[in-house]
This record gives C-alpha cells, sequence and structure tokens, in this order.
C-alpha cells in the first residue's frame, strides 16, 4: 500500500480529516469531535491507512494537544504553518471557498509537496520553559499595571508622591508614614494598601518562578547561560521562542528571525539597507537586554561597541551591531547544545555533508536579509561558527574572534526612530 498524508484542520470543538495519496487524490474525509471519543474514532478511521503521516496545521497553536497525543502514540506528525495551507489553497484553484474540508486538504497537500516541514517531536523541558517564560510575561504586566496604579493613589496621599522606582518595600515605609484623618484619606489609604498587598503577592510569584527556571536549566543544561548578559530568565526566553534550532540553517536566517539583521532596500546602482522593525520582538528583546549588559560592562563586547563607535557609528547604531554579533554567537551557541545532546556529538550527516567545502560569507556585523535556498537540508552552515571556521562540538563562552571588526555594508541612519518592543 502507498504512503497516504492525512491533513488535519484542528478547531477548538472539532477536527476535520482529509486523506490523500501520492497523486492528491482524496481517500477519505470525516469531521470528528475534539474530545476522546472523537479521538478514538479518528484512530479506527485512518488505522486504514498502514503507511501514513499526519500533518497537522498549526501543531504549535490550537492543534498542540492533538499532536502531541498522536506523538506519543508513535505516529509521525508534521507541523503545517497557516500561511503553508493559505497559500495552496488559493493556487488550488476551485471555488476558492473556505471550508474544513478545503483546509484539511490543502494542510494534506501541503504535507505532502513542501520539503521543510518541522516533524513534531514530545515536548520536553523547553516546553516547560515556554509555558514558564508566558507566565512571567503576564505577571510582570500585571504588576507593572500595578506599580502605576499605587503611584496614582500615593500622589494624592503624599505630597510629591513617590520616586519613579517604586518598590513594595519602599510603599509600605511611605503608607506608614501616612495618617489621614478625613473619611476620604482613609479610604485613599486604605485602596494603596490593597495595591501593595497585590504587589507584594506579585513579586512573590515572580520569586517563584525566577526559582522554577533555574531548577528547569539545571534539569536541561544550556550553555547560553555562559554568555555575559543571559541569565535564567533571558535564557528561557530564546530557547522557549526558538524551539528546534535545525528550523535555521544559517546564522543569517536566524538573524532573520530575530529581527536583527537589517532590510535590503536596494534600488539600482543605490545600494542601501533599513532597519529590520520584523521579527520575532520578545527574542529581540532579550537580545537587546543582553546587548545592554555588555556594551555597559568590561568585556569584548564592549570593546566590539566601542570600536563601532569609532567607526562614526551612533549609541543606537553601534548597539544594533551588537546586537547583529549577539544574534550569532547565540546561534553558535543552541547548535553546541544540539550538536551535544545528539548520538555520536554530532547533528546528523545531512548537516555535515558539505562541510569539507568552506563557503565564502560575508560579514555578519550588519548582513542583511537572506534569500530562500529551495533544500534547506543542504544548507552547509550549521556546521559552521560565526566566522565561517569548523565550529567544535563542545560548547564554549564567546570569545574575542565573535566581535572582530569586518567589512559591512552601510545601513542608513534612523536616529529618529527607536526600536520598537518593550523596555527591560
Amino acid at each position: 500500500m502507498s504512503r497516504v498524508v492525512i491533513g488535519v484542520d484542528p478547531h477548538k470543538a472539532s477536527n476535520t480529516v482529509v486523506v490523500i495519496d501520492a497523486q492528491e487524490r482524496v481517500l477519505g474525509q470525516q469531521r470528528f469531535s475534539n474530545d476522546r471519543a472523537g479521538y478514538r474514532s479518528m484512530k479506527t478511521f485512518a488505522c486504514v491507512h498502514r503507511d501514513r503521516v499526519w500533518a497537522v496545521e498549526g501543531a504549535r497553536g490550537v492543534g498542540a494537544g492533538l499532536a502531541q497525543r498522536l506523538v506519543a502514540e508513535g505516529e509521525p506528525v508534521l507541523d503545517v504553518p497557516a500561511r503553508l495551507s493559505a497559500r495552496v489553497r488559493a493556487l488550488g484553484g476551485g471555488s476558492g471557498r473556505k471550508t474544513d474540508d478545503a483546509d484539511a486538504f490543502a494542510v494534506a497537500v501541503a504535507g505532502l509537496r513542501a520539503r521543510d516541514l518541522q516533524v513534531v517531536h514530545q515536548d520536553d523541558g523547553v516546553e516547560i520553559l515556554r509555558l514558564l517564560s508566558t507566565r512571567r510575561q503576564e505577571l510582570v504586566a500585571q504588576r507593572i499595571a500595578t506599580v502605576n496604579r499605587l503611584h496614582d493613589v500615593l500622589c494624592q496621599l503624599i505630597p510629591g508622591g513617590a520616586k519613579r522606582h517604586l518598590g513594595a518595600t519602599r510603599a509600605r515605609q511611605l503608607l506608614s508614614a501616612v495618617r489621614p484623618r478625613d473619611a476620604v484619606g482613609k479610604a485613599r489609604k486604605q485602596l494603596a494598601l490593597d495595591y501593595l498587598g497585590e504587589l507584594e503577592r506579585l513579586d512573590s510569584r515572580l520569586k517563584e518562578l525566577k526559582k522554577g527556571l533555574a531548577e528547569v536549566h539545571a534539569e536541561h543544561p544550556t550553555s547560553l547561560l555562559e554568555i555575559n548578559g543571559v541569565g535564567p530568565i533571558n535564557a528561557a526566553k530564546i530557547l522557549a521562542e526558538v524551539g528546534d534550532v535545525r528550523r535555521f540553517p544559517s546564522r543569517h536566517h536566524f538573524a532573520s528571525y530575530t529581527g536583527t539583521a537589517p532590510v535590503d532596500v536596494s534600488s539600482g546602482d543605490n545600494n542601501r539597507h533599513r532597519l529590520n522593525r520584523g521579527g520575532n520582538r520578545r527574542l529581540n528583546h532579550a537580545l537587546h537586554i543582553a546587548a545592554v549588559v555588555q556594551y555597559r560592562m568590561p568585556g569584548e563586547g564592549q570593546d566590539y561597541y566601542r570600536r563601532k563607535r569609532d567607526q562614526g557609528k551612533t549609541h543606537l547604531e553601534a548597539l544594533r551591531c551588537l546586537k547583529r554579533r549577539l544574534s550569532d554567537v547565540i546561534y553558535r551557541h543552541l547548535v553546541d547544545d544540539l550538536t551535544a545532546g545528539s548520538p555520536g556529538g554530532q547533528v546528523g550527516a545531512s548537516l555535515q555533508s558539505s562541510a569539507a567545502d568552506l563557503i565564502p560569507m560575508a560579514s555578519t556585523s550588519e548582513q542583511s536579509l537572506p534569500g530562500l535556498e529551495n533544500d534547506l537540508r543542504r544548507s552547509p552552515q550549521l556546521c559552521l561558527d560565526t566566522e565561517g571556521n569548523h565550529y567544535r562540538s563542545v560548547s564554549r563562552p564567546a570569545s574575542r574572534s565573535d566581535y572582530e571588526p569586518q567589512d559591512v555594508p552601510s545601513i542608513r541612519p534612523h536616529t529618529s526612530r527607536r526600536i520598537a518592543g518593550p523596555r527591560s
């Protein structure tokens, strides 16, 4: 029996399944409820096809529960991005109507034809880091809102209010000295005490989350913690957002994802680049924090920053160059971690196939966005470090060679605009 692809369009209450063969002929389609009985019926429906592979749309989103359950039972599962299935549906002809059956068919075709789809693996420590990191981000947002409300009430209770950086200890000291006599003042103080209690609970919960992140890092070690400016919280955010580093065939693709690679906007003889405001902004913020720490503290990062300033770059331009260089360093550490944890000390034969033939590389300090490759498995960059040399399988801290200046393309300055993303 030939191999078939089972495309799944997942929803909160149901899962629509379409089975196709190698010629894209529909062998069966059905809709199942998203519960235990529906899952058993779907498995019975699929067991007719022995040689099968599942293609689930949004296996890291709405389809995560179904994908993880299939993987736990030994089923091969591919993650189909929603954009890819939408393109397949748009190019498939027909009426163009968006139905669950049409979506499931487009997902199945994408799983059959696409070459670079990610294979879904069972959740591990990275998923725990993602959950804890997301929860911490929510608590940080709540804490900021609580501090702002407390500031507002203190401005009405105390002449001049409180200083900008307000903590729970300082707020309690200020409130202990306030003794209003009127009813309105007493109500305001009670409201401030309520906000203070909420602030203390949030601080306690944030400390517990930080401790939990440290415990996960102890169980799943990473060399990212060796980089100056990358602590347990920043490392958790990076690992959670990156996931499997093998989905980035080179450090240039990784820099494009982090938003640290300038965008090429050349036209004709006019060769220029502009600031990239896209990419993963949470990952870009993590790199921004690491870059700020490195340029303020003595070390290779500060030396690199000063060399860029000596070349005539502004503070923001030099900081962006440092972020671009840190993107390469983090990418190398992620690859080293993957190599150290792989059987035999290497990622795989396909990733080592072209390591003997070095390809000349452009500078990475301000490298523009890369083009696309048809077959990502042929890319040799996973076998190279940030300077185009063979990387070591044993992880190591960032060295001076990672911050050496090179010839770089000119970038159009953007001094009137600031980098998007939350502040630390």
